[in-house]
């Protein structure tokens, strides 16, 4: 495990955590997963303007799988997705300005923990983000196919040696991201002490942003809180409602400006009070009538602005002019 330091980063770091990295071995260009020990003061501060894009759900193997309507087993060929995530990961490294990083909220492969081609599905995807510019962090988040639906203390190690920590938190441009662990929330019935864990590490991390000691605090998961309302009914696509408002309350209060998730393969969001929830379509395989894409975020001093780009709109025409000029204000 590499030292950040050693990847000369001089305007990323986090206060905890790990993220996956093409800094080190350029003649391999395999990617390492890095431990954040160090905080540079001015990712602190806030300096301007900044954009990041956000993913979710490559889950490579779901198209086949959807497609035969075996979802348990069917998941044994992942080409699509390989072109899929290629061409986001070619899109995503053509930006100028660079993206300050990119986020994928979770359903990195679709194979359950335990299941067959899971070892095969991690290695192909592992070998296409690999060629993501080095200059643009990954940040990865877990999803309920990462840990299964009900996690254990063996998958969530498992998730940790392959991909980095289920949750963590880093600062950059004087915004304080944190990167949780959703499946805590849908069944922790075979960790509850990791659960606690996480409660009680965010409950001090949003004491920060509680007393406004950051520009804005934002959230990425893999579940969504709600779809479009915080009183719609359970799903299996959000959290249960006593959960929901619990969660959302505690954000709220803490003053977190937004929550981006995946999971639905589709589109979706609302608002609850100040708080923002964005539900972001796959990367892989489409559940509706959206297209593979990524979601473009600009961050400003006043607020935060989002919009969804299909793959194909973002390879061949880049990010708008309007949401460009966001970054140019003071």
């Amino acid at each position: 495990m590499l030292p950040a330091a050693s990847l000369e980063r001089p305007t990323w770091q986090g206060t905890e955590g790990s993220f996956w990295s093409t800094a080190s071995k350029e003649s391999s260009r395999q990617p390492h997963k890095c431990t954040w020990k160090q905080i540079l003061p001015r990712e602190r501060e806030w300096k301007g303007p900044f954009y990041f894009i956000q993913g979710a759900d490559p889950q490579f193997g779901l198209m086949k799988a959807w497609s035969t309507g075996n979802c348990d087993s069917g998941g044994d060929e992942w080409g699509q997705e390989i072109r899929l995530t290629e061409q986001a990961v070619q899109a995503v490294n053509k930006l100028k300005p660079r993206p300050r990083f990119f986020v994928l909220c979770g359903d990195l492969i679709h194979a359950m923990p335990g299941t067959p081609w899971r070892k095969e599905q991690t290695a192909d995807l592992q070998r296409v983000l690999a060629r993501v510019d080095s200059d643009i962090p990954l940040v990865l988040v877990s999803g309920n196919h990462d840990l299964g639906n009900a996690p254990t203390p063996e998958t969530v190690a498992e998730f940790q040696r392959t991909w980095g920590d289920d949750y963590f938190s880093f600062w950059v441009g004087g915004v304080l991201c944190l990167v949780l662990n959703s499946q805590f929330w849908y069944d922790a019935s075979r960790c509850p002490a990791l659960k606690q864990a996480q409660d009680q590490w965010l409950d001090q991390q949003l004491s920060v942003a509680g007393q406004r000691e950051c520009q804005h605090a934002i959230v990425f998961q893999h579940i969504p809180l709600f779809l479009q309302s915080i009183d719609e009914d359970d799903d299996y696509f959000n959290l249960t409602k006593s959960v929901r408002r619990e969660v959302a309350d505690k954000l709220v209060r803490a003053g977190v400006t937004a929550v981006f998730s995946g999971h639905y393969h589709r589109n979706a969001g609302g608002t609850y009070q100040n708080l923002d929830m964005v539900v972001s379509s796959a990367i892989g395989c489409q559940l509706g009538q959206d297209t593979h894409g990524l979601r473009v975020v600009v961050v400003t001093a006043e607020k935060i602005v989002h919009r969804y780009y299909s793959l194909d709109e973002l390879s061949e025409k880049g990010i708008e002019d309007d949401l460009m000029g966001l970054m140019k204000e003071k």
